[in-house]
């Protein structure tokens, strides 16, 4: 047995190192074309543009997102704004009320609802795009907020080049300074969207859509297979599939989107789940197309990495629970444990670089959250773990939302929130491991591993830090009694009509032009 264990720690930390120097990789190829700059044409004509929003139940944002897509500065008989609204609940009777004030006032907006929501959001756009009257298609999830001049920056990339066929741009976050959690989020996000996205694009390799703050043509998404809703990230599955067809993707670093991140650590963990087991589908889709294409090797086999990465919670699972049965064993482990920190200093490099970037002389006040995020990306790898098997044998694929709070800034509580999740048993597990970690230690230290004892302290952390915070707000949400509650509407309801008995159950009121604070728009643009 002991052998048996030495062996799955050798294999999961030469992994684990793979995935390290990739990190590594990155951010070598972010600073070595960070001063690379796109040219883009001036706007001569105006192409006309379909805004899609795919919502489900997201009464706290969506009027706040209807104002910020209305106020894009675009000519309105150039502009077709699209809801695909799947919701149950008094989502719906908002974003009437708000369809019919913006008719009134001129816009081509159009509600679209189905009665079942088949696909998911990849369904929504489906639908959405039988009905689009743009060539080119902007989506935006419920929590964004696009600034004024989005289109007028997005658009002119697509009028000289004939064969761009998706553009992203880079998130920013409207409530970063809600919470240590939020900060955390945060370092993580810009260094994917700093240097991950940023090194990917300008280094000739595949890059994805992230689901939202993006633009598409549409003749790009009907001649690579349309939205398709086998896996849960129907984002990167298009993106990957509009690549491999031959189209060009572009990436605005430049460009900010702010968006809300999850301050619920329930939230979070239904986030990343998703996002674990859509991207290991995905590798089972596409993996043998990528393989069979005319990439460059070294294109192939960065998309592979790309499309594994997820694999890395498994594999974190699998290096703590061989190590204290090894600790038990007289030979030595194969390969220095060390490597476990080879793997979470390079992801941390590549996050100070995001932050230097983003905020020069200021980077270390939002750098200093990095440490609770190195325990955060421990502590979530049994969440993330089930997503990844889930992917593999192919169980339960339903599309879970992370619901959206309308927190902006430091302001509000996500606990008197009505769409707060429950906290799921996955949490137990988290602290047992936590206690695993602990008696891996006493075990390494007894029979002399000390080199283990580092790595494990950090494990035994991780898992603490996660599971203790879901416990923390499990009994938050407990104390909370009078959290209001939204109306869900009637089963068979589908279509425009709102049914008699819910049509004052929620009033929409007029609030000023949404303009966030420059303090919540991180970045300048000649830093990138």
């Amino acid at each position: 047995m002991t052998a048996a264990a030495s062996i799955v720690f050798t294999v999961a930390t030469l992994l684990l190192a793979a995935y390290a120097l990739n990190a590594l990789a990155l951010t070598f190829l972010y600073l070595l074309h960070r001063s690379e700059v796109h040219e883009c044409v001036k706007l001569v004509y105006y192409p006309r543009v379909t805004v899609q929003l795919p919502i489900y139940n997201e009464a706290m944002v969506v009027e706040r997102l209807l104002r910020a897509v209305t106020r894009l500065d675009w000519p309105r008989n150039r502009l077709q704004i699209q809801i695909l609204d799947d919701s149950t609940d008094e989502t719906s009777l908002i974003i009437q009320e708000c369809v019919a004030r913006y008719r009134a006032e001129g816009f081509d907006i159009q509600l679209l609802r189905r009665e079942e929501r088949s696909g998911y959001k990849a369904g929504a756009l489906h639908m959405g795009l039988r009905h689009a009257t743009g060539e080119l298609i902007a989506i935006f999830d419920a929590d964004f907020v696009p600034e004024r001049n989005w289109l007028q920056r997005t658009v002119p990339y697509f009028l000289s080049r004939p064969r761009l066929g998706m553009l992203q741009t880079r998130w920013s976050h409207l409530n970063r300074e809600h919470s240590l959690l939020t900060r955390a989020q945060a370092v993580a996000l810009d260094g994917h969207f700093v240097v991950e996205q940023t090194a990917r694009h300008r280094s000739g390799l595949l890059f994805i859509f992230n689901g939202t703050a993006g633009i598409w043509r549409r003749e790009c998404i009907e001649e690579a297979g349309g939205w398709q809703s086998d896996t849960l990230c129907e984002d990167m599955d298009l993106s990957f599939r509009a690549q491999l067809a031959g189209w060009e993707c572009l990436y605005l670093p430049e460009v900010v989107t702010p968006a809300e991140i999850p301050p619920q650590l329930a939230a979070l963990k239904r986030q990343q789940f998703r996002w674990a087991k859509g991207t290991i589908q995905c590798l089972l889709k596409l993996g043998k197309q990528v393989a069979s294409s005319h990439l460059p090797w070294y294109v192939r086999g960065m998309a592979f990495i790309h499309l594994s990465a997820y694999l890395v919670h498994p594999l974190l699972l699998l290096s703590l629970l061989a190590t204290l049965p090894m600790s038990l064993s007289p030979l030595p482990p194969l390969v220095s444990p060390g490597i476990i920190g080879m793997f979470t200093a390079s992801p941390l490099l590549m996050y100070a670089v995001g932050q230097i970037v983003l905020y020069r002389r200021r980077w270390l006040r939002h750098y200093a959250s990095s440490p609770l995020l190195m325990l955060l990306g421990i502590g979530i790898a049994l969440n993330n773990t089930r997503g990844v098997i889930e992917a593999l044998f192919g169980t339960n694929n339903v599309f879970h939302r992370t619901p959206k709070f309308g927190l902006e800034g430091s302001k509000g509580k996500w606990q008197d929130n009505p769409y707060v999740l429950e906290v799921d048993i996955v949490t137990l597990g988290e602290l047992a491991l936590a206690f695993y970690a602990l008696a891996s230690v006493v075990a390494a230290w007894q029979n002399g591993y000390t080199q283990m004892i580092p790595s494990l302290l950090l494990y035994a952390a991780g898992f603490a830090y996660v599971g203790g915070l879901g416990l923390w707000e499990a009994r938050l949400k407990q104390r909370r009694k009078t959290r209001p509650q939204l109306h869900a509407l009637p089963a068979q309801y589908s279509g425009t009509a709102v049914p008699s008995e819910f049509a004052a159950s929620y009033s929409v009121t007029a609030t000023p032009e949404y303009a966030p604070p420059s303090s919540q728009i991180a970045g300048v643009e000649h830093n990138l």
